[in-house]
């Protein structure tokens, strides 16, 4: 059976990345891009990229391809209003960092598409087209929602895109995937903004600039993001990312308390090192062929998701 056709919506680094990537795995692609002068670098480039929404939703619906949006959040519900027009039930995933308001948007403006959302955990700290490349996928965790009642074989349509593009897949349920990354993607956001700006002090003084070496370099690459992207990010995941904010809070205070009192932050530190080594033990992970039949199908993937494992193919 030949691979299935691929539409992205939106030309940024994720966007462009993906369309690259799925490229040079041999995928048929086409792209969109709200800037013709993007759209003109693309086909400059050799891609298949066009300012026209509907024309390339029409190819969607006629090749009965599948339909990525990579467009920031505040973008969704106008594309979901065109898709909802021109290719009412096309097969439609995404590459937006939370789930649960893309969803919600879905059930509101295209209630028929045939839709599993996605969220390739890649990226740099800088954006447009020009930062797109074609390995940025590569053993990078793509987070594939396994919810009840979703599309078994749009989910397969996905997991094999994220393999073809060298990801991982990890299955999830969409709330799930929302409190993780508000403590692994989206508080370390803050924390790096926060950091540059305390490193930075006072605007007349850059002597600890001129220090600063790769532990403050490391801690703050993602402040180098645009503020736009980061705020529109952080506000689609306010809630679960506010419990993140009040955890990372009473940990700083109790460092504070025990540098104020004893001179020895000990606790905290040694819980960071101890956490640090549990990440680094998972970049391994187990896994697992699973078979897509059945009721059960999606509460299996969900364990393995949980468990901190990925899929790797298909049972017979």
């Amino acid at each position: 059976m030949a691979e299935r056709a691929v539409c992205v919506v939106g030309t940024g680094l994720i966007g462009g990345s993906l369309l690259r990537a799925a490229n040079k795995a041999g995928r048929t692609v086409w792209g969109v891009s709200a800037s013709a002068t993007t759209a003109e670098q693309a086909r400059a480039d050799g891609f298949d990229v066009t300012p026209d929404l509907d024309a390339a939703l029409r190819r969607v619906a006629d090749a009965d391809a599948l339909l990525v949006l990579a467009v920031p959040l505040p973008a969704v519900p106008d594309v979901l209003g065109r898709v909802d027009a021109v290719a009412p039930t096309c097969r439609l995933t995404d590459a937006v960092s939370v789930k649960v308001p893309v969803g919600k948007a879905v059930a509101r403006h295209a209630r028929r598409a045939r839709y599993v959302g996605g969220h390739p955990m890649a990226g740099t700290a800088d954006s447009g087209w020009a930062a797109g490349t074609a390995e940025l996928f590569a053993d990078a965790a793509w987070m594939i929602a396994a919810d009840d009642r979703l599309d078994l074989d749009v989910w397969r349509d996905v997991a094999e895109l994220a393999w073809a593009c060298g990801a991982r897949v990890v299955p999830a349920a969409t709330a799930d995937h929302d409190r993780a990354v508000a403590r692994v993607s989206h508080l370390p956001h803050v924390l790096a903004a926060v950091l540059a700006a305390t490193g930075a002090g006072d605007a007349d003084d850059d002597l600890a600039l001129a220090l600063a070496a790769s532990s403050f370099a490391d801690g703050t690459r993602v402040a180098g993001t645009r503020p736009e992207l980061v705020i529109a990010m952080l506000e689609g995941n306010r809630d679960a990312l506010l419990v993140a904010v009040d955890d990372a809070l009473a940990r700083l205070t109790a460092a504070r308390i025990m540098l104020a009192t004893t001179g020895r932050p000990e606790r905290p530190v040694r819980a960071g090192h101890v956490a640090r080594l549990r990440w680094a033990s998972r970049r391994e992970p187990v896994g697992h062929r699973v078979r897509l039949d059945g009721p059960a199908a999606l509460a299996a993937l969900r364990k393995i998701g949980r468990r901190g494992d990925i899929v790797t193919g298909w049972m017979p």
